[in-house]
Protein backbone atom coordinates (compact mmCIF):
# COMPACT_ATOMS: atom_id res chain seq x y z
CA UNK A 1 0.00 0.00 0.00
CA UNK A 2 1.19 3.27 -0.85
CA UNK A 3 0.86 6.72 0.79
CA UNK A 4 -1.97 9.01 -0.13
CA UNK A 5 -0.28 11.49 -2.29
CA UNK A 6 -0.41 14.93 -3.01
CA UNK A 7 -3.06 15.28 -5.53
CA UNK A 8 -5.54 13.29 -2.82
CA UNK A 9 -4.70 15.45 -0.19
CA UNK A 10 -5.49 18.49 -1.74
CA UNK A 11 -9.07 17.19 -2.75
CA UNK A 12 -10.02 16.77 0.80
CA UNK A 13 -10.16 20.31 1.45
CA UNK A 14 -8.74 20.78 4.58
CA UNK A 15 -7.26 23.99 5.84
CA UNK A 16 -3.40 23.93 4.79
CA UNK A 17 -5.27 23.85 0.84
CA UNK A 18 -8.20 26.15 1.30
CA UNK A 19 -7.89 29.68 0.60
CA UNK A 20 -7.19 32.08 3.41
CA UNK A 21 -10.55 34.17 3.37
CA UNK A 22 -9.61 36.61 5.80
CA UNK A 23 -6.47 37.46 2.70
CA UNK A 24 -8.92 38.77 0.62
CA UNK A 25 -10.29 42.41 0.67
CA UNK A 26 -13.87 41.45 -0.68
CA UNK A 27 -15.71 40.87 -4.22
CA UNK A 28 -14.69 43.08 -7.01
CA UNK A 29 -17.93 43.13 -9.32
CA UNK A 30 -19.70 45.96 -10.86
CA UNK A 31 -22.12 47.42 -8.60
CA UNK A 32 -26.00 46.68 -10.31
CA UNK A 33 -28.22 48.89 -11.67
CA UNK A 34 -31.02 49.99 -10.04
CA UNK A 35 -34.77 49.58 -11.93
CA UNK A 36 -34.79 53.08 -14.17
CA UNK A 37 -31.21 53.32 -13.41
CA UNK A 38 -28.91 53.57 -16.40
CA UNK A 39 -25.59 55.73 -15.22
CA UNK A 40 -23.74 56.51 -12.81
CA UNK A 41 -20.29 58.42 -11.80
CA UNK A 42 -17.51 57.18 -9.20
CA UNK A 43 -14.48 58.94 -8.09
CA UNK A 44 -11.75 56.59 -6.50
CA UNK A 45 -11.25 57.17 -2.90
CA UNK A 46 -7.97 54.73 -2.16
CA UNK A 47 -5.88 51.96 -3.50
CA UNK A 48 -5.90 48.69 -1.35
CA UNK A 49 -3.22 45.77 -1.46
CA UNK A 50 -5.38 42.22 -1.61
CA UNK A 51 -2.90 39.85 -0.72
CA UNK A 52 -4.68 37.29 -2.25
CA UNK A 53 -4.71 38.81 -5.68
CA UNK A 54 -1.90 40.30 -7.86
CA UNK A 55 -3.33 43.38 -9.03
CA UNK A 56 -4.51 46.23 -6.56
CA UNK A 57 -7.78 47.11 -5.76
CA UNK A 58 -8.96 50.39 -6.09
CA UNK A 59 -11.67 52.08 -3.45
CA UNK A 60 -14.37 54.25 -4.72
CA UNK A 61 -17.17 55.97 -4.39
CA UNK A 62 -20.23 56.81 -6.01
CA UNK A 63 -21.88 59.68 -6.45
CA UNK A 64 -25.00 58.85 -4.22
CA UNK A 65 -22.39 58.76 -1.51
CA UNK A 66 -22.03 54.66 -1.18
CA UNK A 67 -18.47 52.92 -1.08
CA UNK A 68 -17.32 49.94 -3.26
CA UNK A 69 -14.07 48.08 -4.85
CA UNK A 70 -13.37 48.09 -7.98
CA UNK A 71 -10.48 46.84 -10.26
CA UNK A 72 -8.42 49.59 -11.50
CA UNK A 73 -6.89 49.81 -15.06
CA UNK A 74 -3.23 51.22 -15.27
CA UNK A 75 -2.81 55.44 -15.29
CA UNK A 76 -5.71 55.44 -12.85
CA UNK A 77 -4.64 57.82 -9.46
CA UNK A 78 -6.64 58.57 -6.79
CA UNK A 79 -9.14 61.78 -7.12
CA UNK A 80 -9.69 60.50 -10.84
CA UNK A 81 -13.71 60.25 -11.56
CA UNK A 82 -15.10 57.42 -14.19
CA UNK A 83 -18.25 56.35 -15.74
CA UNK A 84 -20.79 53.14 -15.66
CA UNK A 85 -23.56 52.72 -17.94
CA UNK A 86 -26.24 50.83 -19.19
CA UNK A 87 -26.04 52.00 -22.54
CA UNK A 88 -22.95 53.70 -23.09
CA UNK A 89 -25.16 56.25 -25.53
CA UNK A 90 -23.42 59.65 -25.45
CA UNK A 91 -20.17 58.84 -23.48
CA UNK A 92 -16.39 58.93 -24.41
CA UNK A 93 -14.78 55.62 -24.64
CA UNK A 94 -12.24 56.37 -21.96
CA UNK A 95 -9.82 54.47 -20.11
CA UNK A 96 -11.25 53.38 -17.14
CA UNK A 97 -14.94 53.96 -17.80
CA UNK A 98 -17.39 50.93 -17.91
CA UNK A 99 -19.67 50.27 -21.18
CA UNK A 100 -21.49 47.37 -22.58
CA UNK A 101 -19.14 45.64 -25.40
CA UNK A 102 -21.85 46.51 -28.38
CA UNK A 103 -20.39 50.70 -27.72
CA UNK A 104 -16.97 49.22 -27.95
CA UNK A 105 -15.22 50.10 -30.80
CA UNK A 106 -13.55 47.39 -33.13
CA UNK A 107 -9.67 47.07 -31.75
CA UNK A 108 -10.35 48.15 -27.95
CA UNK A 109 -8.77 46.96 -25.03
CA UNK A 110 -11.02 45.99 -22.43
CA UNK A 111 -10.74 43.79 -19.16
CA UNK A 112 -13.28 42.22 -16.19
CA UNK A 113 -15.73 41.42 -19.03
CA UNK A 114 -18.95 39.87 -18.19
CA UNK A 115 -19.70 36.53 -19.00
CA UNK A 116 -23.63 36.95 -18.59
CA UNK A 117 -25.41 40.72 -18.13
CA UNK A 118 -25.34 41.59 -14.53
CA UNK A 119 -22.48 38.72 -13.27
CA UNK A 120 -19.96 41.52 -12.14
CA UNK A 121 -16.87 40.83 -14.27
CA UNK A 122 -15.66 37.30 -14.80
CA UNK A 123 -12.88 37.26 -17.71
CA UNK A 124 -9.89 39.22 -17.71
CA UNK A 125 -9.03 40.23 -14.43
CA UNK A 126 -5.29 39.07 -13.39
CA UNK A 127 -2.49 41.81 -13.70
CA UNK A 128 -1.79 43.16 -16.66
CA UNK A 129 -4.16 41.52 -18.36
CA UNK A 130 -6.60 42.37 -21.24
CA UNK A 131 -9.05 41.67 -24.38
CA UNK A 132 -9.08 43.00 -27.57
CA UNK A 133 -12.37 43.57 -29.00
CA UNK A 134 -12.27 41.68 -32.35
CA UNK A 135 -15.64 41.35 -34.41
CA UNK A 136 -19.68 42.15 -33.75
CA UNK A 137 -22.39 39.76 -35.33
CA UNK A 138 -26.02 40.49 -34.23
CA UNK A 139 -26.07 40.34 -30.65
CA UNK A 140 -22.91 38.75 -30.30
CA UNK A 141 -19.05 40.69 -29.71
CA UNK A 142 -16.10 38.80 -30.28
CA UNK A 143 -13.14 39.05 -28.27
CA UNK A 144 -9.65 37.83 -28.37
CA UNK A 145 -8.16 37.50 -25.38
CA UNK A 146 -4.52 36.71 -24.04
CA UNK A 147 -4.19 32.99 -24.53
CA UNK A 148 -5.16 33.40 -28.19
CA UNK A 149 -8.31 32.01 -27.59
CA UNK A 150 -11.84 34.18 -28.65
CA UNK A 151 -15.13 34.03 -27.52
CA UNK A 152 -18.48 35.58 -28.34
CA UNK A 153 -20.41 36.99 -25.56
CA UNK A 154 -23.34 38.84 -25.52
CA UNK A 155 -23.55 42.67 -26.49
CA UNK A 156 -24.97 44.06 -22.90
CA UNK A 157 -22.32 42.81 -21.08
CA UNK A 158 -19.98 45.28 -19.34
CA UNK A 159 -16.41 45.62 -19.71
CA UNK A 160 -13.89 48.59 -18.40
CA UNK A 161 -11.67 49.84 -20.95
CA UNK A 162 -7.75 49.23 -20.85
CA UNK A 163 -5.89 46.77 -19.17
CA UNK A 164 -5.60 46.06 -15.32
CA UNK A 165 -3.26 47.72 -13.33
CA UNK A 166 -0.30 45.83 -11.54
CA UNK A 167 1.51 44.45 -15.47
CA UNK A 168 4.97 43.17 -15.34
CA UNK A 169 4.77 41.80 -11.78
CA UNK A 170 5.95 38.39 -12.71
CA UNK A 171 8.74 40.27 -14.32
CA UNK A 172 10.72 40.22 -10.98
CA UNK A 173 12.22 37.70 -9.79
CA UNK A 174 12.13 36.32 -6.78
CA UNK A 175 15.69 35.91 -5.91
CA UNK A 176 15.06 33.90 -2.08
CA UNK A 177 13.07 31.04 -1.12
CA UNK A 178 12.12 32.98 1.72
CA UNK A 179 10.39 35.69 -1.02
CA UNK A 180 8.38 32.73 -2.57
CA UNK A 181 7.53 31.55 0.49
CA UNK A 182 5.23 34.51 1.45
CA UNK A 183 4.22 35.18 -1.69
CA UNK A 184 3.07 31.90 -1.94
CA UNK A 185 1.30 31.79 1.72
CA UNK A 186 -1.30 34.43 0.70
CA UNK A 187 -2.06 32.58 -2.53
CA UNK A 188 -3.15 29.03 -0.60
CA UNK A 189 -0.87 27.04 -2.63
CA UNK A 190 0.67 23.90 -2.41
CA UNK A 191 5.11 25.03 -1.86
CA UNK A 192 7.96 23.96 -2.67
CA UNK A 193 6.40 21.05 -4.77
CA UNK A 194 8.46 17.63 -5.25
CA UNK A 195 8.29 16.16 -8.48
CA UNK A 196 6.80 12.64 -8.59
CA UNK A 197 9.88 10.73 -10.00
CA UNK A 198 11.72 12.37 -7.23
CA UNK A 199 10.19 10.47 -4.57
CA UNK A 200 10.56 6.98 -3.43
CA UNK A 201 8.03 4.48 -4.99
CA UNK A 202 5.09 4.15 -1.84
CA UNK A 203 4.67 8.64 -1.82
CA UNK A 204 3.60 8.35 -6.21
CA UNK A 205 3.06 6.21 -9.03
CA UNK A 206 6.01 7.40 -10.90
CA UNK A 207 8.63 7.27 -7.75
CA UNK A 208 11.28 4.93 -7.56
CA UNK A 209 14.01 3.23 -9.10
CA UNK A 210 17.20 3.84 -9.81
CA UNK A 211 16.79 6.83 -12.89
CA UNK A 212 14.44 9.20 -12.14
CA UNK A 213 11.76 8.26 -14.53
CA UNK A 214 8.02 8.01 -14.67
CA UNK A 215 8.90 4.25 -15.55
CA UNK A 216 5.27 4.01 -17.16
CA UNK A 217 2.62 6.17 -19.85
CA UNK A 218 2.06 9.65 -18.18
CA UNK A 219 -1.47 9.89 -19.85
CA UNK A 220 -3.70 8.42 -17.19
CA UNK A 221 -7.42 7.24 -17.93
CA UNK A 222 -10.45 9.60 -16.29
CA UNK A 223 -11.89 6.78 -14.84
CA UNK A 224 -8.46 5.88 -12.68
CA UNK A 225 -8.51 5.71 -8.99
CA UNK A 226 -7.05 8.98 -7.01
CA UNK A 227 -3.78 7.00 -6.01
CA UNK A 228 -3.14 6.69 -9.96
CA UNK A 229 -4.54 9.89 -11.15
CA UNK A 230 -1.64 11.92 -11.74
CA UNK A 231 -0.03 12.85 -15.24
CA UNK A 232 -1.90 14.06 -18.13
CA UNK A 233 -5.43 12.85 -17.52
CA UNK A 234 -7.17 11.87 -20.37
CA UNK A 235 -4.99 13.38 -22.68
CA UNK A 236 -6.68 13.64 -26.02
CA UNK A 237 -2.92 14.09 -27.61
CA UNK A 238 0.74 14.87 -26.24
CA UNK A 239 4.03 16.32 -26.99
CA UNK A 240 4.76 18.64 -29.68
CA UNK A 241 1.82 20.62 -32.02
CA UNK A 242 2.17 21.99 -35.51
Amino acid sequence: MGKRILAQRKGRGVLGFRSPSHRHIGQVKYRPFKKDEKMFKFKVIDFIHSPGRGAPIAKVKYNDDIKGLWLPPEGVYVGQEFVQSKTGYGQSVEVGNIFPLKKMPLGTLVFNIESTPLDGGKFARASGVSAIVRNKSKNKVELLFRSKKTKWIHESCLATIGVVAGGGRTDKPFLKAGNKFHYVKSKAKKWPVVRGVAMVAASHPYGGGAKQSPHKPTTTSRNAPPGRKVGQIAARRTGHQN
